[in-house]
């Protein structure tokens, strides 16, 4: 893969400290949903620093956008969502990786777990869902801290028919929410996921400790582990 230009076109504001960044790559060949790429930076010393960053939306033509979580201490993340404005360009290489990624074909039922700023692949591939001509099931498990970290709120509570969509809170819940403040367990699985005799397709994103109480969870509730993909970060 070489490193491709990619011009910004616009900003979205998700989150307090999340920005959708979408970009348009002229050059760029596709992705599939769950995909990811390598951002560069360079400064005028020379010096560079790179970062991976999931792909939130489908393919759609030349454009490729990004969610972008800020690290107060990071080296790129501040400068993506604070620094870089439309019109400016930065280096991209992608797509990259074939195993976490959602093929339409697939006619089983899919289970979303996303952690956090996890929820970004995953988005993808709801997105995916919303204009595919298989319309299968989905059911998205998202864990969050509080109300205000939660990402792509509005497009979320508008989901169609065969995509339900489940919260978990652990810090903080809003007014109204009759479920549980706490980390994700079986009980929240049984309730909002899909059974194992349906066979789902599982797919897990967050934080490391995320990503391996959940997968545990899952193998724990008899889901076959070669159904289970995961990717962490952190």
């Amino acid at each position: 893969m070489k490193w491709l230009i990619a011009t910004l076109v616009a900003k979205i504001r998700e989150t307090s400290t999340a920005e959708t960044l979408v970009f348009d790559i002229p050059d760029w060949p596709g992705h599939l949903p769950g995909q990811h790429v390598d951002v560069r930076l360079t400064a005028e010393d020379g010096y560079s620093a790179q970062r991976s960053y999931s792909i939130a939306t489908p393919t759609d033509g030349t454009t490729v956008a990004l969610t972008v979580q800020n690290v107060d201490d990071g080296e790129v993340s501040p400068y993506l969502t604070g620094v870089l404005e439309v019109g400016e360009q930065v280096e991209m290489r992608g797509p990259i990786g074939g195993w976490f990624v959602w093929n339409e074909s697939d006619p089983a039922p899919v289970l979303l777990l996303a952690g956090g700023s996890g929820v970004v692949p995953l988005m993808s591939m709801l997105r995916a869902r919303r204009t595919a001509v298989r319309k299968t099931p989905f059911r998205l498990v998202y864990s969050v801290r509080t109300p205000a970290e939660v990402m792509y709120a509005s497009e979320l509570r508008s989901m169609p028919g065969g995509i339900d969509v489940a919260y978990r809170f652990t810090r903080e819940a809003p007014d109204g929410y009759r479920g549980r403040v706490g980390r994700l367990t079986s009980d929240d699985l049984i309730a909002d996921g899909w059974p194992a005799e349906f066979a789902p397709s599982c797919f897990v994103c967050g934080p490391t400790g995320f990503v391996e109480a959940a997968a545990d969870l899952l193998v724990q509730d008899g889901h076959l582990p070669p159904r289970i993909k995961t990717e962490r970060f952190g």
